[in-house]
């Protein structure tokens, strides 16, 4: 898994380092600058080959020392470098006015009002990195300026750390909702580890393309808290030579009653194809008839009521249940849910599973324990957890969010989104983002959510634990809606999986 930490737990690092005395903050400062200027390089190696003109924005702390590093070394390369500064020279912390006092002996540093962007084939901007927390005035105009001149492809702007106006750890904004608060970059370049903000909110809109240098701190342990991003049990994935169905589980999906049958056949279509042994569908009598004349593999159930669910679920080798998709409103939906989970079975509980008590989440997170996973998308979170998503409204992570989530319901939760987050009780967590080399707006089509849940629900029955069932679910599911490509359809997502996995089995 690759690690994802916070702007503090960076500087925690970066202190660790320089305490030990393996490094001084300016070595950190001029490797952290040679990696800026080789990743420019090589995102655009017609730069190496000639000098052009670059525009270096340099702030009032650290991230401005990077950017008089930079400078140094585009102008050692060949390049027409113009510096600006935002703040006074006398104020810059001790590591970044050496490298500023080092510069002053090329060129001229001109105070940050309107810098000149006519003519610049690159501008880096290295005003405030991962220290800004507040809204600055004069930064808009900064970035306004900056948009108007880009439009037409040059400059290329590189952002060093994360974009200028844009949180590290939530990838809001800084004290602005309008993009127009925070620098759009072509290309940012990181240190050490990715941060969160990359991957979350408004972030991968605003960075660009993302890239990761090393600068010599992999010695150094990232905290027990970080954030991971999601990625697949390969190896848990596979299927035993010797095994049977039911070595596979049993997965049993509820379903909605005549006409609403559809999130569930897709869900129940998902838990088969990630390789549950053994699929049933429970439906209304009512609505077996529709549901038997679209279903083949997946077998069926009458299930009328609370008191018929509860003794179909007396077999025990029924081991994963799926709760939720296409259930309906009806006044016996509460009912139903409550019998999965006092079966006290690995268990999904999605969509009208969760809106079902959105006037009274206490009565769901009763009956709630380990061994459950929720999926619930914006709205439904807002409705459970109204107290914490005013919280993430006002600023509050999405990782922090979910995690606040996961503690209270007492199961494993993942928030559903192009930068979805799973966390659960104990705090660990994980963020499967939709962003960058991995973008997959297909997703965004009626249905995608139930798939999502059956693949969840059949990897429970496959033994999987519901943290790992849930980061490996949203990760396959990404994964085939990139590899099945433009016009997607949920339909599709089950039937693309079987390729996707036979690439991962190599």
């Amino acid at each position: 898994m690759t690690d994802l930490i916070t702007a503090a737990q960076m500087r925690g690092i970066e202190l660790a380092a320089i305490t030990s005395g393996v490094v001084t903050g300016l070595e950190l400062m001029e490797r952290a600058g040679r990696g800026v200027v080789a990743a420019i390089f090589e995102e655009w190696p017609e730069f190496a080959q000639s000098g052009g003109r670059a525009v270096v924005l340099c702030g009032p702390g650290n991230n401005g020392g990077d950017g008089f590093v930079i400078a140094r070394l585009l102008r050692e390369w060949g390049w027409e470098v113009e510096v600006c500064l935002w703040g006074d020279p006398a104020r810059l912390p001790p590591d970044a006015k050496a490298n500023y006092e080092r510069w002053c002996t090329f060129g001229a540093v001109h105070p940050l009002g309107e810098p000149v962007f006519e003519a610049a084939e690159l501008v880096v901007d290295a005003l405030f990195g991962t220290g800004l927390t507040r809204k600055l005035e004069g930064l808009e105009k900064t970035a306004l300026a900056l948009k108007g001149k880009s439009a037409a492809g040059f400059p290329k702007v590189v952002a060093v750390d994360v974009p200028s106006g844009l949180s590290a750890d939530s990838g809001r904004y800084v004290g602005e909702t309008d993009v127009d608060a925070c620098i759009s970059a072509d290309l940012t370049v990181s240190f050490h580890r990715a941060k969160t903000g990359h991957y979350l909110a408004d972030g991968p809109a605003a960075c660009g393309r993302l890239v990761i240098e090393d600068i010599g701190l992999d010695a150094f342990c990232v905290p027990e808290e970080a954030v991971c991003l999601a990625g697949p049990n390969v190896e848990r994935l596979q299927k035993r030579g010797d095994a049977h169905k039911f070595s596979h589980g049993h997965a049993f999906v509820l379903c909605g009653g005549v006409g609403h049958g559809g999130a569930a056949r897709l869900a129940a279509r998902g838990a088969l194809r990630i390789g549950a042994g053994l699929v049933t569908l429970g439906c209304p009598p009512a609505a077996i008839l529709e549901n038997a004349c679209q279903l083949n593999a997946v077998m069926l159930a009458r299930v009328a009521d609370g008191a018929g669910l509860t003794e179909i679920l007396e077999d025990s080798r029924i081991n994963a249940l799926c709760v939720g998709p296409g259930l309906g409103s009806r006044a016996e939906t509460r009912g139903l849910v409550r019998a999965v989970l006092l079966a006290r079975r690995a268990s999904v509980v999605d969509a009208d599973g969760l809106s079902a008590f959105a006037t009274a989440p206490a009565d769901l997170f009763e009956v709630l324990h380990e061994a459950c996973v929720l999926t619930p998308h914006a709205g439904e979170f807002a409705r459970l957890f109204p107290d914490i998503a005013e919280h993430l409204s006002a600023g509050c992570t999405k990782v922090d969010a979910v995690r606040e989530a996961a503690a209270r319901a007492g199961s494993v939760v993942l928030l559903k989104g192009a930068d979805t987050v799973i966390a659960t009780p104990e705090g660990r967590a994980c963020i499967n983002a939709a962003a960058y080399e991995c973008a997959a707006p297909w997703l965004a089509t009626a249905g995608a959510g139930d798939v999502l849940a059956g693949f969840i629900t059949g990897l429970l029955a496959r033994g999987f634990a519901p943290y790992e069932a849930a980061q490996t679910a949203a990760w396959l599911h990404v994964d085939c809606a990139r590899t099945f490509g433009a016009g997607l359809i949920s339909e599709d997502l089950p039937e693309v999986l079987p390729s996707v996995l036979r690439r991962l089995h190599g």
